[in-house]
């Protein structure tokens, strides 16, 4: 199994691209702005999208890419989402008003989008790959994601802010390799991170202190001209874990 970054930043400007995973060639984990660095038939060999929450910088590109490659596509475009975020995205972008509604074009018998509603703790299982939505507390509903090749496990926590019902569930995962978590706001902002429900690096450590697992510890969804603080202040604080910034174009094999 294959995980590529094609974003990971918390906001856009120069490189910087906001969060999407593309797993294999064919899942993508979120549909952020770096989706659009892939060429048309990397676009058109997606089949899944796994969306962690409906916020623009996490689904921005799900339009722009059906809209590009539907019609060169003999099946639907699957999107995979909790039922709360299937009806934002109805109501809120897929609604004629936004953007079309493609799952009702060329017509709803065949489509070129469809839903498909996940259960938290429920796997989702692709030939050999199994992807589970993990607990997320976020501004709206939300999940993570556990993606497990039979051989090791990555968690991606999506965007969440502190969240003790992900941490025994993290913790009974016997194979775990990577856990990718974010860290959107430095300490000076801890009240924003609380209010917006996200992360600053002494919140990562308390969450951090949770995990009794040995796992990489990979930093996402860093906001634009605040990285280099940012992680500075989770050495300073949650250093024993040895955290990492997560780079785009970075690559897992597990």
């Amino acid at each position: 199994m294959r995980l590529r970054v094609l974003g990971c930043s918390g906001g856009i400007g120069g490189s910087l691209r906001t969060t999407s995973l593309l797993l294999d060639h064919d899942v993508l984990i979120d549909a952020g702005t770096g989706v659009g660095d892939l060429t048309l038939p990397e676009l058109a060999r997606i089949d899944h999208v796994f969306v962690t929450h409906s916020h623009l910088d996490h689904v921005t590109s799900i339009p722009f890419m059906v809209d590009s490659v539907g019609w060169m596509r003999r099946e639907p475009l699957i999107v995979h989402v909790t039922e709360d975020t299937a009806r934002i995205l109805r109501e809120h972008l897929f609604n004629w008003k936004l953007w079309p509604d493609f799952t009702q074009i060329p017509d709803p018998v065949k489509p070129m989008l469809r839903y498909e509603t996940m259960v938290p703790g429920r796997a989702v299982e692709l030939a050999d790959r199994r992807l589970t939505p993990l607990p997320a507390n976020h501004v709206v509903p939300a999940v993570g994601f556990q993606v497990d090749s039979g051989q090791a496990s990555l968690v991606f926590t999506g965007d969440t802010t502190a969240n003790a019902a992900l941490w025994p569930v993290v913790n009974r995962i016997a194979n775990l390799r990577y856990l990718l978590i974010e860290t959107a706001f430095c300490n000076s902002e801890r009240d924003l991170a609380i209010a917006s429900k996200h992360l600053c690096p002494s919140m990562l450590a308390e969450e951090l202190e949770q995990l009794t697992c040995a796992a990489e510890v990979y930093i996402t969804h860093l906001k634009p001209g605040e990285g280099e603080l940012i992680m500075q202040e989770i050495a300073e604080c949650a250093g024993r874990w040895r955290p990492r910034m997560l780079e785009h174009g970075q690559v897992f094999e597990f």
